[in-house]
Order: C-alpha cells, then structure tokens, then sequence
C-alpha cells in the first residue's frame, strides 16, 4: 500500500527545489512510478536575460528517473511560447520536439518529456504523471472505465488509448476542461494524472487518488483466487539457487548469440505466486502492463513450461533453450511484420524468462539494466493481479506495442546512455583480488565497462575494494567473496555465486598469490607444498570450474594467469616458488591447447618485482629477498629497478594494463601466450 511520504519540516527550497522533492518522493515507491517513467513539472516566474519576468514550466527531462533527479534533469519552457499550439488541430511527433527546443530557456538543459504538453496543455501550476500500479490494474482492465466510475464518480476523465504526444495532450486538456469536477485522469492502458495549484497538494491528490484504488481492489481481493489458483509448488530455495546455477549460464549463452548479457534472477514471493499458477502462462502472452515497460521487458517474456516436481534439470535446460530459439524467431516475425523504413531490429533475445518452481530470469547489457526489466515486471505482476480481480487484463495489440517500442522518442532515450566500451556486456573473475594486481586489475575492467567478481581470502579486504569501485562506477558493479583457491569446495562455491550474481563469466584472471624464499636445502616440505598448493593447485582448480563454465556458456571466454618472472628463470633461493610459477604459466598453456576449440583463449603475464601496494611483499618475502642479495629492504626497490633493461619500477596498474590486453578484443587471436612486464631482465627473456 502506497505511503503518504510528504515532510512539512524538510528542507526544500520553492519553485525548482519543490519539484526535485515532490518528483524524488514519488519515485522512491516503484509501485507509484516505474524505473524511468512519469514526469512532473510545475510553473514559476522567471527572470529572463532581458530582466523581464516570464512564466516558465519545469518539466523533467527525458531519460532521467523521477526517483533520482536534481535540479540539472529539469527542462525549463517559454509557456508563451507554448500556449499557441493549443489551437492547433494536430502536430507530428517530429515537429513537436523541434518547436519544444526553440521553446527551452537554456539550450543546455536536457530535452524535455515525451509528454511535455500534457503538462503545458493543463492549466494546473503543478501536476503529476505516474503509473501506479492499482490504477493501471483499472486502466488494464476490460471493465476498467466502469470500475472507475465506482470509485471515483464523476470525478475522473476517461482517455482512451493513443501513444503520447500532441493528440493525447490535447484530448486529456480538453477532457478536464469539460468535467469541471475532474480530480484525475486515467489514461487506458497507461496510468494516472493529478495535479494542484501548490507542489504539496499535488502530491498529496496523487497518493490519495491511489489510495482510494488500492482500497477498492484490495476489498474485491478479499477472498477470490490469484491467477486461477496454483498448478505447482516451488522448489525450496537451495533446490532453486542448485538450478539457477545451471541454468543461468546456458541462458546467457543463449541471449548473447547478437550481444553479450547479462541475467540475474528473482524468486521473491510475488513472482512464484505468478509463475506457479494455472493462468501464468495465459496471462504473461497478452502484453506488457504500460507502454514504458515495453522497451526494457519486451512486449511478452519467455514462459517456459516445465514440472518443477519433476526436478529435471536436463529437460529445463533443453527446454530453456527450444524456448530462447522460438522466441527469437517469434520477436523476428513480430519485427518483420510491423517494422517500417529505417527501423532496426534490438535484440530478438527474451528480457524476462518465467520458470515455474524457480521464479523469474532477467537478462540486460549490464546488471543495472536486467534489474530494470526484473522491477517492471514486478509491476507486471502486480497490475496483472490487480485487473484479474477487477475483470480480465487486456494490454497494447502487437501494432500499438511496436508502436512504442521502436518510437525514435522512446529509442531516444535509450540514446542517452554511455557508449559501451571494450569490457562492455562482460563478467571478469579476479583471484586475489584484495591485493595490488588483483584490485588494481578489477579498477582497470570496470573502468571499460566490465562487472566484477573479486574472490580473496582476505574478505575484509576485498569488500573494501568493492565498495570503493562500487561508489565511483555504479551499484553492483563489483562483488567481493571470500575464497581459499587450494579448497575445492569454496572455489566450486565462489564460481556459483558469481553465476547467481551476473549469470556466467567471460574473463578469469588466475592471480591468487604467495611467495617464499629460502636456501634450497633449507626449504621445508611444508612450504614447498605450499607454494604449490596455492599457485598450482589453486590456478588448476579455480580454471577447471571455470573451464566448465564457459564450456556450458559456449560464446568463449578468456583466462589470464599471473605468473611471475621466476616462471621461466631460475630465482635464487626460491625454488619451491619458482617451480611453482613455472608449473602454473605451463598449465595455462595446457588449458589453452584445451580450450581453443571452444574459444577459450589462455594467455599469461609474467611480472616481476611488484612491491607498491603488493600483499606479497608486506610479508617476509621482502627481508628473504633482501638478504638473498645482501642489502636493506629499503634498498629492494632501487634494486630492481636497476638491474631492469628499460631502468624502470614496476606498479601493479603496469600488469593490470598487460591483463586488460590479453583479455580484450584486441588479442582475439592471441592464446598460449606469455607477456613478460618486467622492465627488461635479460635472463628471463622468453624467445
């Protein structure tokens, strides 16, 4: 039930300021406005650049979300400039948008609102456009206008439905000019609009207004079925996460045949309540439940019939994938028959995948988007179970919801986004990845656009990586897990975590580290298994599963190994860590002999001397390595820096840029390879 969230003592500044709270507020519940959608405006006088005062109306900008919004996502416009098209009998959408631009106070602002004139058109100083979830269970019904009447008298205007622009803006204008008790608008099939002559009672009308809908479905409830009741019981939640962890990645392999993506899940109660009733499939083909759902949901999802009591996981999976492959030739068909000149087709793959017993697979360019389509269809759900109750559910016909989806203004918005870069649409797992290379390695992917699974035994240190990331880049964009590589258990367990998380892996850097060194006759069988259980064993384990993983993927992968100079040049006293290294960049070349025929390419760096900000030489490794030469450690760095060809340090972003390469598009050709970064040691060259 919606909350009246409004604060007299809040700190709010008038006119503009008004508007960022009230909009802020009505976009914090997703049940009153979706992700990206609505918009608000009000009018204030202004001092123009001549020092006259005008009347100018804010109206949000496109592509920003009502929840998150300042000052900057606001479009300020000349009302006089605008009042004038209310005599007009029609206008393009193209012409539109062109005469709004010359409207705009400021050329820098963001280009304002599908919907701008509906907002100019009333002659209210302040309203609201939201899609709540009770009122779109009455426009979505086939009774909806009827059930209206019940509840609201004859206090609403009925619009039907048309896409947004100049014609609805002036049919609801008109619509509320001739129903002089009008409160609200509902527009069929696509939500709610309210308004008040001060920021406060504008908002105050739209919650009550919802309110009043959420009261009368909520008795209608009372007692009835959801959904035709329930066909089946869902899994307990270890069966479900035990399946997901399967059935994710052949997802993913699935939906990246055009571009790569991302697929997380939900299995919250709401959604299971859905996917396991008798009408979930029925109900989930009539169409999306608002036009601004369509281009993040597509206009149905996947519905994959399956007996979860049955707990066949070979039969999902093959029906998972007949279900990707028919729908992708049913969204071709769609596109096809209604596409016009100059329309390209997105991606045919599902955004939403339902799963009777398990719940709901999303899928999206990167995690912040797949949650985007996970949060709609919440909302699905919801306006589903609302207009169920009332009557039947109806939606957009196929024509009407191509018209949405592929509408330049809509696709505009999607314009706004940044350009994807190199690591774009891919998952990376870094093995210790709370330490110098591993985070510096994690900053260098996500600054180019990957997601990151960093796994260290050190968890304290590797969640303080992710959260640093995480603020500067967007939520999510790192997930931190604590993992010993020489444990094959938690390995097992961190790889089908990082699957839960983004739905699979594209990139593995193998990184985990230790060193030790001593006189060989004083090396301890101890360490000796110790160096060899981290950076053997541990590499051997952490790229077996993930060898598996992307095999199940099959769109490829790539795996990094960190050696160490010491792979191929024999350190004094470290023989147990050199002989390690060197059995590590040979497996890499084993697992790339392997994995060529899957597109998985392996290639290794071979560092050497990385002490700024490396774990390993806070240890003892520094004093054995300072005294296995004979000096102070102070004098380490100097030390190697001098006896380096190029007279240089070496800093661990030198071995994330070397990892970044080998892992980019720009080696697509190259596996089984070794990149030394060493500065030059003329005994360690390779060839």
């Amino acid at each position: 039930m919606v909350q009246n969230k409004w604060d007299n003592n809040a700190n709010v500044e008038s006119g503009l300021g008004e508007l960022v709270y009230r909009s802020n507020l009505l976009g914090s519940d997703r049940s009153v406005a979706n992700w990206g959608g609505g918009n608000t405006s009000t009018k204030t006088i202004e001092t123009d650049f001549r020092g006259e005062e005008i009347e100018v109306m804010w109206v949000k900008g496109s592509g920003s979300d009502l929840a998150t919004m300042g000052a900057k996502n606001f479009t300020g416009l000349k009302m006089d400039d605008i009042r004038p098209l209310m005599e007009k009998d029609d206008m393009s959408d193209e012409d539109m948008v062109n005469y709004l631009a010359h409207c705009m106070i400021d050329a820098k602002h963001p280009r304002s609102s599908i919907e701008t004139l509906l907002h100019a058109f009333l002659p209210f100083k302040h309203v609201d456009h939201t899609h709540p979830d009770a009122i779109i269970s009455i426009a979505c019904a086939d009774n909806g206008q009827e059930i209206a009447e019940e509840i609201y008298g004859d206090r609403f205007v009925w619009v039907p439905y048309i896409r947004p622009g100049f014609k609805l803006s002036k049919m609801i204008a008109e619509g509320v000019q001739n129903n002089p008790n009008a409160e609200l608008v509902i527009m069929e099939k696509h939500g709610l609009v309210t308004w008040g002559e001060t920021s406060e009672e504008s908002y105050h009308k739209t919650i009550s207004i919802i309110q009043e809908a959420e009261d009368y479905l909520e008795a209608k409830a009372n007692g009835q079925t959801l959904f035709g009741g329930q066909k089946h019981e869902s899994l307990s939640a270890e069966e479900r996460k035990e399946i997901l962890a399967k059935v994710l990645p052949v997802v993913r392999g699935q939906v990246s045949d055009n571009k790569k993506m991302l697929v997380t899940y939900d299995d919250s109660e709401d959604i299971l309540t859905f996917v396991n009733s008798n009408n979930a499939k029925e109900l989930s083909q009539v169409g999306a439940a608002c036009p601004d759902h369509l281009v993040h949901t597509k206009r149905v999802p996947l519905f994959v019939e399956w007996d979860p009591s049955s707990k066949d996981v070979d039969s999902l999976v093959e029906s998972v994938k007949a279900g990707i492959a028919a729908f992708q030739e049913a969204y071709t068909a769609y596109f096809n028959r209604n596409k016009s000149e100059g329309d390209n087709m997105v991606e045919s793959a599902p955004r939403v995948v339902l799963i009777p017993g398990i719940g709901m697979i999303n899928t999206g360019k990167n995690w912040t988007a797949a949650n985007v389509s996970e949060s709609l269809y919440h909302r699905a759900v919801s306006v589903m179970r609302g207009s169920t109750i009332l009557g039947n559910f109806v939606s957009l016909n196929e024509e009407e919801s191509f018209a949405i989806e592929y509408w330049p203004l809509e696709l505009y918005k999607l314009s706004l986004a940044p350009p994807e870069a190199e690591f774009s649409r891919q998952v990376a797992f870094v093995t210790g990845g709370a330490g110098g290379i591993g985070s510096a390695t994690t900053y260098r992917l996500v600054s180019e656009g990957a997601h990151v699974v960093i796994a260290d035994i050190n968890l304290e240190g590797a969640q303080d990586v992710a959260k640093e990331i995480n603020e500067r880049f967007g939520e999510n964009r790192v997930t931190a897990l604590k993992m010993d590589v020489t444990k094959e258990e938690e390995v097992v367990a961190a790889l089908q975590e990082s699957v839960l998380t983004y739905g699979g892996l594209d990139i593995i850097v193998n990184n985990a580290g230790l060193a030790s060194s001593s006189p060989f006759e004083e090396t301890t069988l101890d360490k000796w298994n110790l160096n060899i259980n981290v950076l053997v064993t541990g590499y051997f384990l952490v790229a077996r599963e993930a060898f598996k993983l992307l095999k199940d993927q099959a769109i490829g992968g790539n795996m990094v190994f960190v050696g160490s100079k010491n792979s191929i040049y024999a350190g004094k006293n470290a023989a147990a860590y050199s002989t390690a290294k060197a059995a590590e960049v040979h497996l890499a070349r084993t697992v790339a002999a392997d994995g060529g025929q899957y597109g998985i390419r392996v290639n290794s760096v071979l560092p050497d001397a990385v002490i700024r900000g490396s774990k390993i030489w806070d240890s003892e490794w520094k004093e054995e390595r300072a005294s296995s030469y004979g000096i102070g450690t102070e004098e380490l760095e100097e030390h190697y820096r001098k006896r380096t060809i190029l007279n240089v340090n070496i800093l661990p972003q030198d071995i994330a840029e070397s990892i970044a390469f080998l892992a980019s598009s720009k080696a697509a050709k190259t596996t089984g390879c070794m990149v030394t970064v060493d500065g030059g040691v003329a005994a360690a060259f390779t060839r």
